[in-house]
């Protein structure tokens, strides 16, 4: 910015001004649980089964969320020759002239067995984004992870237990357990949410009309919704290395490391 002030002229540097937080008021039961620190973890959430309804509650749970947006939209150029984009419009044909809206579809997710996807719809392309990642973490999933590949006998959940089929609209989706090291052999939007979900290695074959990209990812998540709706015997989860939700981090203690301390713990009680 120039000031003049009589026959000077003077540059004037206009600082930022930061933004103030918000201090978060929680409006639900749970919210006000997660706040005062009496459920510090999302697998308590799940476990008591609560149901999410402030997005707050997943960032302060899930610090290391990670987000991104889905090309569902019309590609652009003659014959189809453009790529597609994040935003899908739409126009209503009125008296006063055409009304346009934008959908976009968001996913949430932390790598480790939690994801989270939703659609959000606006008159702008902003809102529509920013609805979309709201709702995406109030639809967070926990996903039943395992090594179900009859090829490999790694004892690591890479991939999914078992083969399970998602449906939406005529468009038909059958996940299958792959070895260690296949990757992700699905369509790469669908390939967005499983990375994100925390699957490595992944088969899968789809019928229908698949360009429809909405029906095609909500036809995903509903396969995903089935693996933990199966029962699975006791003896099936050590085999198949079944777990639901995030890894468990367990710290392996050294034998040497382990009888020091055993043998502080004796000299300290015959003490």
């Amino acid at each position: 910015m120039v000031q003049e002030t009589g026959d000077k002229k003077e540059i004037v540097v206009m600082k930022e001004v930061p933004l103030k937080e918000v201090d978060w008021k929680p409006v639900t039961a749970l919210g006000k649980l997660v706040k005062e620190g009496k459920i510090s973890s999302i697998e308590e959430v799940f476990a008591l089964g609560h149901l999410i309804l402030e997005p707050k509650i997943v960032d302060i749970l899930l610090p290391n969320l990670q987000e991104d947006l889905l090309l569902i939209g019309q590609a652009k150029g003659k014959f189809g020759g453009g790529k597609r984009r994040i935003f899908r419009q739409t126009q209503k044909k009125t008296s006063e002239g055409n009304k346009m809206k934008f959908t976009t579809c968001a996913v949430v997710g932390n790598r480790d067995g939690y994801v989270g996807v939703a659609v959000g719809k606006s008159k702008e392309t902003v809102p529509s984004r920013d609805k979309a990642k709201q709702k995406a973490r109030l639809n967070l999933i926990r996903v039943r992870r395992g090594c179900g590949s009859w090829e490999s006998d790694a004892a690591e959940p890479n991939s999914i237990p078992f083969a399970v089929e998602g449906r939406c609209g005529s468009v038909r989706i059958t996940l299958m357990p792959a070895p260690r090291g296949k990757g992700l052999c699905v369509e790469k939007e669908c390939a967005k949410i499983l990375e994100l979900a925390g699957i490595k290695d992944i088969w899968s074959k789809t019928k229908g009309q698949t360009k429809t990209k909405l029906n095609l990812i909500y036809a995903l998540v509903d396969a995903l919704k089935k693996l933990s709706e199966v029962k699975v015997k006791p003896v099936d989860i050590t085999k198949l290395c079944i777990i639901e939700g995030k890894l468990k981090s367990e710290e392996i203690i050294p034998d040497s490391v382990s009888t020091k301390t055993s043998v502080q713990q004796q000299e300290a009680i015959e003490a």
